[in-house]
């Protein structure tokens, strides 16, 4: 069992991973080897201190030769939940489960809102993991929605268990040539389960696609789907001064705690809560 797992490579988790391994805390990392796309994508910067006018590109670098001098290592997966045992905490990423007596939740802000009734039939029909649920619609006809090219590999993965896959990508640049996957365009609006037919209806302007399954790929999901029980307000994880959620023993930092979404920001709070991770486990023992 780990000290604590990191969820989130963004400016927080890295701020929280450098402090952990500087005070030879025991923890897993989990996020994306790139960094945040929020990074990834950002033009110029220029209020952060050390770093003048770089772009985007430039902090990456600077920031994955800091992680990588001070060896510290990311598992690159999805986090699918976040569930409280009591005495520790279980993540989910896939098929794979981690346990650990703390948490550190750097998981960024969901910038695409969920569409009418997807968190309500969360579980009932509605899923935003591949690996987890696939299984279940083996030969059995889903609808995927993805916001992003990072996910194609996903929904490959799913056409190679479904029978046929109704694929709404909301990019450009698809590249999707599978037999059984049929490319559909449109922006979806609201998800219905039919109680006659129990099949689930993706509803898009003056038309509706009916299926198995739906499956909504997305790169971040609201907190409080994320980890039943946290307080959330606005779509923002509550926290106190020291990083402190309502949970025991899981803390919280950057754009999930709420505005202002800053580089500088979302350090000072990642550092902050690596520290109240420290208290919390000293006072355990």
């Amino acid at each position: 069992m780990f000290d604590t797992i990191i969820i989130g490579t963004g400016p927080a988790g890295i701020s929280a991973a450098l402090t952990l391994k500087q005070l030879n805390i025991n923890f897993l990392w989990i996020g994306n080897k790139n960094l945040s796309y929020k990074i990834n994508t950002a033009e110029k910067i220029r209020n952060y201190p050390g770093l003048n006018q770089v772009s985007g590109k430039e902090m990456k670098e600077a920031f994955l030769k800091q992680i990588n001098d001070m060896d510290i290592k990311i598992t690159e997966a999805q986090v699918t939940g976040v569930y409280d045992l009591s005495s520790h905490y279980a993540v989910l990423c896939g098929q794979d489960t981690y346990e650990a007596k703390s948490i550190v939740l750097g998981l960024g802000v969901e910038s695409i809102k969920p569409i009418l009734d997807e968190v309500e039939l969360l579980g009932q029909g509605v899923s935003y993991c591949a690996t987890c649920d696939g299984f279940l619609y083996k030969n059995k006809e889903i609808t995927v929605v993805s916001h992003s090219k990072e996910f194609e590999h996903e929904v490959k993965y799913l056409a190679s268990l479904a029978s046929k896959v109704n694929y709404i990508a909301l990019y450009k640049d698809i590249d999707m040539d599978l037999s059984n996957v049929n490319v559909i365009k449109g922006v979806p609006q609201k998800i219905e389960k039919n109680k006659a037919t129990k099949k689930m209806e993706l509803h898009m302007k003056g038309s509706v696609i009916e299926s198995d399954g739906i499956f909504m790929l997305k790169a971040a999901i609201s907190p409080a789907v994320l980890v039943p029980g946290i307080e959330a307000k606005d779509g923002h994880i509550v926290v106190d001064r020291l990083m402190n959620t309502n949970l025991k023993g899981v803390v919280a930092a950057g754009d999930c705690t709420g505005r202002p979404y800053q580089y500088a920001k979302a350090v000072g709070e990642g550092n902050v809560a690596a520290h109240s991770i420290v208290n919390y486990l000293n006072n355990l023992k």
